[in-house]
């Protein structure tokens, strides 16, 4: 089994992550996925003794996260790390013209696991970020974004970590209803969205 007893779960990331969480407390998960992942892990498996916690902050980019890793998640010691970064590496590019490359993306990305590996014995989970075509614009993002898809994909193999597939998730359940259902600016999910994010974390770690 995925989980472990006493493990401590960290989820890292930025406003998708963050989802209003209170910085002043420790244990704040805010109100997103990582809530309704510890509330369902919490009622399954009360044996456990399962620590979870969030360190996302909105705005955050890959970058960013390099910058506070040792004292937002090497030093809290997680036994489970999951990862979900990349969108504010676009989303930078069309709103102030700060661009982020492929290149860039994938090297501070590399760094945070492989700092995460050297000094933690953690199991890894990547969760890759997403856009939807609303409002219009961000259809264009598509180019920017793409790419760095990829690049979590292939990290996700080379680092032999969990994959949460969310871009081709959240496509096919536009197929059940508009995007802005799901995303009503295209990044930020609604609940049924968050709700999706800690469906698919959770398949994905077969819990």
């Amino acid at each position: 089994m995925f989980l472990k007893q006493d493990d401590v779960i960290l989820f890292q990331g930025d406003s998708i992550t963050d989802a209003g969480r209170d910085y002043s407390d420790y244990s704040s998960l805010g109100h997103g996925y990582p809530l309704l992942i510890a509330g369902r892990l919490g009622h399954r498996y009360p044996e456990k003794n399962l620590t979870v916690l969030n360190r996302g902050i909105s705005g955050n980019r890959a970058v960013d996260l390099q910058e506070r890793w040792n004292e937002d998640c090497l030093a809290l010691k997680p036994t489970v790390v999951s990862i979900y970064i990349g969108i504010n590496d676009t989303w930078r590019r069309y709103d102030n013209g700060s661009v982020t490359t492929s290149q860039q993306f994938e090297s501070s990305y590399r760094d945070l696991l492989e700092r995460t590996t050297k000094s933690l014995d953690a199991r890894l989970v990547l969760v890759e970020p997403f856009v939807l075509p609303h409002p219009e614009d961000r259809k264009g993002w598509r180019e920017d974004l793409d790419p760095k898809i990829q690049v979590v994909r292939q990290l996700a193999r080379e680092f032999g970590a969990l994959l949460v597939s969310l871009d081709g998730l959240f496509a096919a359940a536009c197929s059940k209803a508009e995007p802005s259902y799901w995303a009503g600016d295209g990044v930020h999910p609604s609940p049924a969205g968050h709700e999706l994010i800690a469906d698919a974390w959770l398949r994905t770690c077969g819990l």
